[in-house]
């Protein structure tokens, strides 16, 4: 999403790195570009203009101006003000000492409010929690059977007694948070109803949901990509219906970002979560300083990390790790890595969070159907074809590529590749770069010199 904002920042800082000292001048010429850029990426102006004005005044104190690298100095002031503008220290859920713990979620129609309660049920549950859904959105058809199927592929309940199309929404929220509390449920999420645009019938609707259920937190959930329409829904809704946070939706897609960077300093809510993909996992706390840090070019390996943890098994890894060291590293092991990765996200997510490559990347061509079609010449292998390769000859490779969907040719690059992969994997194991990457569907030709 903030990859063209990113881009324009680096270029600025690249310019402010050339000089030795930096006057007045240069730091009122770096800022204009700095506005320009926040503008351009949908920033609310007014947050634009507070923002360039505390940049301003920091990097025009004696300590930058005095600096061997006045550059970075500023570089750093714009990194601790983006994570000031975006909500300085992450927001954590805190439980309620007597359960459940009540999070209501509202929201526009069509700004993925549904999709997300299932969401959080699932980040919940996978970090032990044992929380329940519960369906109050009456108002659109089908609300409630989503919910529902949400549920089943998250695998927890879903309160929907009494959730008919067009009934009043009070008494299943409230019966719904005492079904929760009765059954030893931590967290009750509480779908509710929405709208295209924000009316009083809505707002009404919603204060006696509130009313009725006393949430501990009230989360408004908002589209990423709608930009500024972004920042104008939420302070309606904190002005009508006070909300504790915002969830970010869509925060992978390619718009320009501006409702991210606008939101926390106009509402003055924090982001507690982001909504990053389709997929039910692709669903983060949000850290401003991660976000900040991917922003100015500067990775994310902490997200990547964690998210590396959670994807893959300790003591897989470990046995991994012994295979490379003996160079028994198989097809199959090279299968299962891929779809372990696979599971992490978007291979160009993943490559963007490491330090200095989101930038080397933006050239690069990266097709994950390459992934996808190595994944199907591997399975189209029989057992013994993966642990040796080299038994693979003209029919095998014509009978693989036939059972795969692809070319001979196909096969044969695979084969040769994975030969290559094998001779550098102890290689790998000491920090080198290799052609993995292009095995994963990755054209390495325009990284040449990265080192």
């Amino acid at each position: 999403m903030f990859q063209s904002l990113s881009d324009r920042l680096q270029g600025v800082f690249d310019k402010l790195r050339t000089k030795g000292r930096l006057t007045e001048k240069d730091i009122d010429a770096a800022l204009r570009e700095v506005r320009l850029a926040l503008l351009e990426a949908d920033v609310n102006f007014k947050v634009v203009k507070n923002f360039v004005t505390r940049v301003r005044d920091k990097a025009l104190s004696a300590d930058v101006s005095q600096s061997l690298t006045p550059a970075q100095q500023v570089i750093k002031i714009v990194h601790l003000e983006l994570i000031e503008l975006l909500g300085g220290e992450s927001a954590k859920l805190k439980m309620s000492p007597v359960p459940p713990t009540v999070v209501l979620m509202a929201g526009l129609q069509g700004s993925g409010k549904t999709t997300q309660c299932g969401k959080l049920a699932h980040h919940l549950k996978s970090k032990g929690g044992n929380p329940m859904l519960i369906a109050c959105d009456l108002q659109r058809p089908a609300a409630v059977q989503q919910l529902e199927v949400l549920g089943e592929r998250v695998g927890v309940p879903v309160f929907t007694e009494g959730a008919d199309v067009g009934a009043d929404p009070v008494p299943v929220a409230k019966a719904g948070v005492e079904h929760a509390r009765s059954f030893g449920r931590d967290v009750a999420i509480v779908d509710t109803a929405g709208r295209l645009a924000i009316d009083e019938e809505l707002m009404a609707q919603l204060a006696r949901v509130v009313d009725a259920t006393n949430p501990d937190y009230t989360f408004l959930v908002i589209d990423a990509m709608i930009g500024q329409d972004a920042v104008t829904t939420a302070d309606h809704f904190n002005r009508e219906i006070p909300i504790d946070g915002v969830v970010l939706t869509k925060l992978d897609g390619d718009a320009r970002g501006g409702a991210a960077l606008s939101v926390r300093e106009v509402v003055g809510k924090p982001i507690y979560f982001a909504g990053t993909g389709e997929k039910l996992g692709d669903f983060e706390p949000f850290h401003p300083d991660r976000l900040a840090g991917r922003i100015l070019g500067m990775g994310d390996m902490l997200t990547l990390i964690e998210k590396a943890e959670e994807t893959f098994d300790l003591e897989q890894a470990q046995e991994m790790q012994e295979k490379l060291r003996k160079a028994q590293f198989t097809l199959e092991d090279f299968l299962q890595q891929m779809q372990q990765v696979k599971k992490m996200g978007p291979l160009t997510n993943m490559l963007g969070m490491i330090p200095g490559l989101g930038s080397q990347l933006k050239d690069v061509e990266i097709d994950e159907r390459e992934m996808v079609k190595i994944e199907a010449i591997i399975q189209s292998m029989t057992p013994q074809e993966r642990i040796h390769p080299e038994i693979i000859k003209h029919s095998r490779r014509q009978r693989i590529a036939r059972g795969s969907g692809t070319e001979v040719q196909d096969v044969n690059s695979l084969l040769k590749e994975f030969k290559s992969v094998q001779q550098m994997m102890k290689g790998l194991l000491g920090g080198k770069k290799g052609k993995l990457l292009r095995g994963l569907g990755v054209d390495l030709s325009k990284l040449q010199g990265m080192g």
